[in-house]
């Protein structure tokens, strides 16, 4: 099978990211949380490679527990979301009648709000909770995952094959991975990406607004909000949450571009 270019671009770019947050703690053990108030808004130098903030903190240690916590809160909720939704879109394609009636009730109530204001009011209930910003991520990805397994079940659950292999006797488990799996992995591929690509941005939105994650943990969008008064002072601190962040999304775009082909 080949690979475009377009789709390879993304793949090392997500690859070098991956490597930068969690192979970089192996090789340099600083402290992301770490104070020296001599070194405040220090340039990058060849002993430190981005520089100290406005707190005399390392850079480097800190945008790679940012992106760390960023790929993985939004990895746990990506995987999250698709669990739930995908196990009650099968459901529904398979049994439709009151369940499927209670299913899509379920998932127009998590729609009646808009997904940021959801998360916002889950955050306010327990303020400084990554758990509540797992549970209110999820609650709005879930229902994506939902409409499109059960859109794209319905029809292949009255197909033939389907109902002669259920008249054969043939398993659940084998109907899926025969008749439902291979109709459903390639919607899957796409809409997962674009689900971590939402997640990752929900996030970052959120600690930028300071909801969720709140100081002196290291998050992408809370790092852009406290450089954001030293932006003429010491740019390239504050453009490497966000080049970080450009570069996270681009990838993700660029391996969707492929899989919608």
């Amino acid at each position: 099978m080949t690979i475009s270019f377009s789709r390879l671009i993304g793949l090392l770019l997500l690859c070098l990211l991956l490597g930068f947050a969690f192979l970089l703690p192996l090789i340099h053990h600083g402290d992301p949380l770490e104070q020296d108030l001599l070194q405040m808004l220090h340039a990058p130098s060849g002993g430190n490679l981005l520089g100290f903030d406005h707190l005399g903190r390392d850079m480097l240690p800190r945008l790679s527990a940012a992106l760390r916590l960023s790929l993985g809160l939004a990895a746990l909720c990506v995987m999250s979301a698709l669990l739930a939704g995908v196990l009650a879109g099968v459901f529904s394609a398979l049994y439709g009648g009151w369940l499927d009636r209670l299913l899509s009730m379920l998932g127009d109530m998590c729609l009646a709000l808009p997904g940021l204001l959801l998360v916002l009011l889950l955050a306010a209930i327990a303020p400084d909770s990554p758990g509540m910003l797992w549970l209110g991520i999820s609650l709005v990805l879930w229902v994506e995952f939902f409409r499109v397994t059960r859109a794209t079940l319905r029809p292949i659950v009255q197909a033939p094959g389907m109902q002669a292999s259920k008249l054969l006797g043939f398993s659940a488990f084998y109907r899926f991975r025969r008749h439902l799996w291979p109709a459903l992995a390639p919607v899957l591929t796409t809409l997962t990406l674009f689900s971590f690509s939402s997640a990752i941005m929900a996030v970052s939105a959120l600690g930028f607004i300071s909801v969720g994650v709140r100081p002196p943990t290291p998050e992408l969008g809370l790092m852009m909000t406290e450089l954001l008064p030293f932006a003429w002072e010491a740019p390239w601190l504050l453009m490497q949450p966000v080049i970080a962040l450009f570069l996270l999304l681009i990838s993700l775009n660029l391996l969707m571009k492929e899989e919608r082909k």
